[in-house]
């Protein structure tokens, strides 16, 4: 069974957030989060050739030597931050995710849950990786507040709906950089690429190279909400009875719910 990831172009909005076409694109928004759940948004402000190079950085970095990489491993970190082997993580039950991972956000100092200093590699090592994802992080931050205000008119709620939870310092902001290596048909049996999942967070805007028959590299830039927001049913999701399928939790009790279970 296969199925056709739907492509969304926003450059109207992006040159023009009073644009008339900003309610077609939100119902093409609604439609494909609906079925299948994934699109492809195209026409955004971020270079092609930036997109090119944030991959070389991270695939630079994962071609390291294993000590180099274990000398920042998320381990050492207090906030999640840094890198993990493959099989640190098991988002299928029964299953270990065959991908090695770095985990980075906002430079900040330590404080709340997720939230405190990246661990960097040398920068002599890999020449520009920093200055590179910390540029790419700023990017999606944008990227993200117009996204969340697209996602806001395709549910029928004011434009600035998400505004605080997407734009407030405080979220929880995370990119999440992987490689995929090759596996052998006796590693399929007891391992995925990536176990099936949901992802953790409101909305996720991934990146990926092509298909390769060697390693396949993806970052997923995830903006999570400030810790402190409570997660409820908005008023235009409830069921004709005004009941939600999921109780409130705050942000920061889901985000440890979840990175308990796979870890």
């Amino acid at each position: 069974m296969s199925f056709k990831i739907p492509i969304i172009n926003i450059s109207a909005y992006v040159a023009d957030p009073s644009t008339a076409s900003k309610a077609s694109i939100a119902a093409a928004i609604h439609s494909a989060a609906i079925s299948p759940g994934f699109f492809q948004i195209i026409g955004h402000s971020v270079p092609q050739s930036f997109q090119a190079s944030v991959l070389a950085h991270i695939a630079h970095f994962f071609a390291l030597p294993q000590a180099t990489k274990d000398a920042v491993s998320r381990a050492k970190s207090p906030c999640h931050r840094g890198y993990e082997a493959v099989g640190e993580q098991h988002l299928e039950a029964g299953f270990q995710d065959m991908k090695e991972g770095f985990t980075m956000g906002p430079e900040r100092e330590l404080g709340g849950y997720l939230q405190g200093p990246n661990m960097w590699p040398p920068e002599d090592q890999v020449p520009g990786f920093r200055a590179a994802m910390e540029e790419y992080i700023d990017k999606m931050r944008e990227l993200s507040v117009a996204m969340f205000r697209l996602v806001a008119l395709s549910l029928g709620l004011e434009e600035t709906y998400f505004d605080e939870f997407a734009g407030s310092r405080n979220s929880i902001r995370l990119c999440r950089a992987h490689r995929y290596p090759p596996t052998s048909k006796e590693t399929a049996a007891q391992s995925r690429g990536i176990g099936a999942h949901t992802d953790f967070g409101a909305l996720t805007l991934l990146l990926q190279d092509s298909v390769s028959i060697e390693s396949r590299y993806s970052i997923a830039y995830f903006n999570e909400g400030p810790a402190s927001q409570i997660i409820e049913c908005i008023p235009t999701c409830l069921d004709k009875d005004g009941q939600a399928l999921y109780k409130p939790v705050t942000a920061e009790q889901h985000l440890k719910n979840r990175y308990e279970s796979s870890y």
